[in-house]
């Protein structure tokens, strides 16, 4: 049976970012956490029969903010989850958090409850560049922000940074990742700023660095990242060796997840070989209406759109693909792999190794032309 986990959706926010394009809702009216935290445990109940009897192996909880929630709301949630459903036995369990001094000084708290890896938004370490990207916190927050999570209990941290930021030069990038890289963490998300649809930067966009500048960066980053004992095991993560997270790791193997709150998705392969697709009501208001189902979408996923679903996970990370594993978790004859791949082998962008499909340099450089080859 494919590997298990669950991301938990909390949609608030002190405020929306302008980068934005998450299920994320600005905090008005205080938050209904006791009522929350009992809808996410009904919906996990509702779920379970898709589960198959599986434990987790990984508890993702994202948003919104949910640092926002206090630490006994978080304990709460996470003793509920247990008493639902079984934990592997060396379960990683992440919760995404700001770096403001309210959020950091509930990081022990946080631990105590069950949270045993910390993800930390820090975005940038200058203030005129956290200023642009609507953050709440400054420099020093998210540098005390890093101690107190390096302290705290937990296994393990990661710390968010963005680059290509607006009127961003090359050395503002890599001060920044010096920074982050000298706070230690265990691994680190680095990633370049895009304007996605449906917020403000789109309607009013940035000047951002040209992609001369962008690669330069890029490049510069790595090298760095690499001196310091990181490993690129995904487009945009590195790690210390053992520390890459499971999470997403099983996301991007195209393993199975169940995803409970507001908008969150899920992924269920069935016994039957079906493989689900979950979407959860998307606005707090109608996911805490108690007349309506916490299910928004229950759709199966065509059998011709497996191939592309597979590798448009599977092919951002940094690692050999077994072949044997494309038809263990599509369920389909690996002839359909080889037809899909002809074309991305031939350019040079997918080495082929009897046993395993790996993913060359110019072919993670241009992961995007890649893919849309499968469409």
């Amino acid at each position: 049976m494919l590997p298990l986990s669950l991301y938990i959706h909390i949609p608030w926010c002190v405020q929306k970012c302008p980068y934005c394009d998450f299920n994320s809702h600005a905090i008005k009216d205080g938050i209904p956490e006791t009522q929350y935290v009992d809808a996410l445990l009904a919906d996990l109940e509702a779920d379970l029969p898709l589960a198959g009897g599986r434990q987790l192996q990984s508890i993702f909880i994202g948003g919104g903010t949910p640092s926002v929630f206090s630490t006994q709301a978080i304990a709460r949630l996470l003793a509920g989850v247990r008493e639902r459903i079984a934990f592997a036995d060396d379960i990683e369990i992440t919760l995404e958090a700001n770096p403001g001094t309210v959020e950091a000084d509930k990081f022990e708290g946080f631990a105590k409850g069950g949270v045993n890896r910390l993800s930390i938004g820090v975005q940038s370490l200058q203030q005129d560049k956290l200023n642009l990207l609507g953050r709440i916190h400054g420099p020093e927050e998210a540098l005390r922000a890093a101690a107190l999570a390096a302290d705290c209990g937990v296994r393990s941290f990661n710390l968010d940074l963005m680059h290509g930021l607006p009127n961003q030069r090359p050395q503002d990038a890599l001060d920044d990742l010096k920074q982050a890289i000298a706070c230690n963490p265990a691994h680190l998300s680095w990633y370049q700023l895009t304007i996605e649809p449906n917020t403000l930067f789109a309607s009013k966009p940035p000047v951002l660095p040209d992609d001369d500048t962008l690669w330069h960066i890029q490049e510069e980053g790595h090298q760095l990242l690499l001196a310091a004992g990181y490993r690129q095991y995904e487009i945009s993560a590195y790690a210390k060796p053992g520390f890459e997270a499971r999470h997403n790791l099983n996301y991007w193997r195209f393993g199975d997840y169940l995803g409970i709150g507001c908008g969150a998705h899920g992924k269920l392969t069935q016994a039957d070989g079906r493989i689900l697709r979950t979407v959860k009501v998307r606005h707090p208001k109608g996911y805490l209406d108690p007349a309506r189902s916490f299910m928004d979408q229950l759709t199966e996923v065509d059998r011709d759109d497996l191939p592309f679903e597979y590798f448009m996970n599977r092919l951002r990370l940094f690692e050999a693909v077994p072949k044997a594993e494309f038809m263990t978790r599509t369920g389909l004859p690996l002839e359909d792999a080889e037809q899909l791949l002809a074309d991305a082998k031939a350019k040079g962008m997918v080495r082929d190794d009897d046993s395993h499909w790996l993913v060359t340099e110019q072919g993670h450089r241009y992961l995007n032309q890649l893919l849309a080859s499968f469409l």
